[in-house]
C-alpha cells in the first residue's frame, strides 16, 4: 500500500469547506475529477462504524465505514470492501488485498483560512489515476468554498 497526501489552503471557513466536501451536490462536482462526466455520490449515515457508500451512476464503487469524524475537523473512512454490478464484495482475494485502508480528511482553520489535508492509502497500480483525482478535485473544492 502507498499513502498519497494532499494539503489545499482554502480562504473560507472550515464548516464551510466541510460542507462542499460531503455536501450532496457538491461532492458530485469535486468528485467529478475522479469518473469524469460519471458523477459520483456519497451515501451515509454519517455515523462511525456505520455504512458509507462511494457509488457511481451505476450504483459501482466503495463499501466502506466511518472511522473516526469529528465535525468540521476532522473525518476517517475505512475502505472494507467493493460494489461491482449490484453484488457487494468484503472477502475475495483481490478485495483483502487493500480491505482496511484508510481515507482521512483533517481541516484546520485560523483567522478564516481553512487547511485541508486529505491521505489516502491506495495500491500501487491506483497511484496515478487517484493523485490526478485528489489534486484537480480539492481544487474544485477550494473554488466552490470560495465562493
Amino acid at each position: 500500500m502507498k499513502t498519497l497526501q494532499f494539503t489545499k489552503e482554502i480562504n473560507a471557513p472550515a464548516q464551510k469547506v466541510w460542507d462542499t466536501l460531503w455536501n450532496e451536490t457538491t461532492y458530485s462536482q469535486w468528485t467529478d475529477a475522479f469518473n469524469p462526466g460519471g458523477g459520483s455520490a456519497v451515501q451515509s449515515d454519517w455515523k462511525v462504524g456505520g455504512r458509507t457508500l462511494f457509488v457511481d451512476r451505476k450504483g459501482n464503487g466503495m463499501i466502506s465505514t466511518i472511522k473516526t469524524k469529528n465535525e468540521p475537523y476532522e473525518i476517517v473512512f475505512e475502505h472494507l470492501g467493493q460494489i461491482a454490478e449490484g453484488k457487494e464484495d468484503t472477502t475475495s482475494e483481490k478485495v483483502k488485498s487493500w480491505a482496511g485502508s484508510l481515507e482521512e480528511y483533517h481541516l484546520s482553520e485560523e483567522d478564516g483560512i481553512t487547511k485541508l489535508k486529505a491521505s489516502v492509502q491506495i495500491a500501487e497500480e491506483w497511484a496515478e489515476d487517484l493523485n490526478k483525482g485528489f489534486t484537480k478535485g480539492l481544487e474544485v473544492v477550494k473554488r466552490l468554498s470560495e465562493l
